[in-house]
């Protein structure tokens, strides 16, 4: 291979942002693109959801509400002895139904089977498939199953990771060859190509929604599993943890250290004390909600868990995520109603409420309706800039045989200043967040055979004779 001139420090590096950039676009765009067209139809389908499953949410009569006692024994009658009662979700407004829950081996980590309960007239109204702290429907968890991981399980949730790792370094880049290209103007009377509008419009996307798609990168991150996992870690380390509440009932307990992964699962440590009476459970529920209002939980969106294991308490959560944010969660003693123990949400340091309001916002939960129209829109807008990316790579693709165009050759260009740097950032953030850091050298490796196949055709290319070239 013949060797070219040094280039100027800052054109290599203009040069090496450029190359990186464009081939985080081309092989981090897909997982982007199916990102952003999934997390769009995730945030625009409560109204959906409410209509299509309106016969299990909106209760047939009016009147008193009967105990929950009443409620779950409806519903226990109905689903059979086999399932494990996990939570209730008592009505949150007159007209509709209460939610009892319950677990089952056949389900997924953090599903329960739902029955929908007339709190008035005890009707059982059907049965749903439930998910997470949410209690989002089956039409609403599949679109979130596709965002996740692709329907995939455990290993399609890379997919969504390599989105979110990539993302933010994305927009940075297009922002400071942005920077760099601006003062460059056309001459006027000069004809705009196509790839010169494709070029402006996937550019000027980018300016408007930047700030918004550091968010969903940055907050897609904290759910994420390997970068995810790492932030917990950090934050645990410098005191920035959740709050949570410990159900044993031993004064010596301590509460548990959660992250925001913690509110993914429903599992835990296996119990080892004797298993209570589901029925005396059943019992306490109504003296467990006027105990827990009673001690300030005053959202009318609650769930109250009762204890698995003597020795425990039952657990009440507010979920209503909408501003202002209602989040508080107690325990409550079985035998004498007393609080045993309480997080408040009010109390969480600052960076647990801003984690919190940060996954709120980018479910398009926070705001109601104009938080679901702005995640739509940031989504609508990264699906548009990424079309417009891969047309400008279409209409200015190398021609068979050209020398290829690779991030390695770009590298070696670097100031010896800005190679050491550039290695120490790579593994910097290849530790704290793995997939990209894996990506990275996948990256390296299609470049590697890229620039090995590109020299090859080349040769062949010098070696036919003149005529045949």
């Amino acid at each position: 291979m013949q060797a070219e001139p040094a280039q100027p420090a800052f054109a290599a590096i203009r040069q090496f942002i450029t190359r990186l950039h464009f081939y985080v676009g081309l092989f981090v765009g897909p997982f982007l693109l199916v990102a952003a067209i999934t997390g769009t139809l995730y945030v625009l389908t409560p109204p959906i959801e409410n209509l299509l499953y309106r016969d299990q949410l909106v209760a047939r009569t009016t009147g008193p509400e009967r105990p929950l006692s009443e409620q779950i024994a409806a519903a226990r009658a109905s689903i059979g002895e086999a399932p494990r009662l996990f939570a209730v979700r008592p009505a949150t407004a007159p007209g509709l139904t209460t939610r009892v829950m319950f677990t089952q081996p056949d389900l997924g980590e953090s599903e329960t089977r739902t029955v929908f309960v007339d709190p008035a007239s005890l009707a059982v109204q059907g049965e749903l498939i439930t998910y997470g702290t949410s209690g989002i429907l089956p039409f609403r968890i599949t679109l979130d199953y596709l965002h996740r991981n692709l329907l995939l399980g455990d290993i399609g949730r890379h997919y969504s990771e390599l989105a979110a790792s990539w993302l933010w370094f994305s927009i940075l880049g297009g922002l400071l060859l942005w920077y760099w290209q601006r003062s460059v103007t056309r001459p006027k009377g000069a004809k705009v190509s196509s790839w010169q509008r494709s070029r402006r419009l996937h550019t000027l996307i980018g300016l408007w929604t930047a700030l918004g798609l550091l968010f969903l990168s940055a907050t897609g991150l904290t759910w994420s599993r390997w970068a995810g996992g790492n932030i917990d870690t950090f934050r645990n380390e410098v005191g920035w943890i959740t709050p949570a509440i410990t159900t044993a009932l031993n004064p010596q307990a301590a509460a548990p250290v959660l992250g925001e992964h913690a509110a993914h699962g429903m599992g835990g440590a296996v119990d080892t004390a004797p298993p209570v009476s589901e029925q005396d459970m059943v019992a306490r529920f109504d003296g467990v909600v006027a105990s827990a209002r009673a001690a300030g939980i005053d959202s009318p969106m609650i769930e109250i868990r009762p204890p698995r294991t003597v020795g425990q308490a039952f657990r009440v959560s507010e979920y209503d995520r909408s501003w202002p944010t209602q989040v508080d969660t107690i325990a409550v003693d079985p035998a004498d109603y007393k609080v045993t123990s309480r997080a408040d949400f009010e109390t969480f340091p600052i960076v647990a409420k801003l984690i919190r309001w940060g996954i709120d916002a980018h479910m398009g939960v926070l705001f109601g309706v104009a938080n679901q129209a702005l995640m739509a829109a940031l989504g609508i807008a990264l699906t548009a800039m990424i079309v417009y990316g891969y047309r400008m790579w279409w209409l200015r693709r190398p021609a068979p045989g050209t020398s290829a165009r690779t991030l390695i050759r770009s590298f070696s260009y670097l100031p010896p200043v800005a190679k050491i740097t550039a290695l120490a950032v790579a593994l910097v953030f290849g530790i704290a967040l793995p997939v990209m850091g894996a990506s990275l050298l996948v990256f390296l490796l299609i470049d590697f055979f890229r620039a090995a196949l590109a020299e090859m055709m080349a040769a062949e290319q010098r070696n036919m004779p003149p005529g045949m070239r």
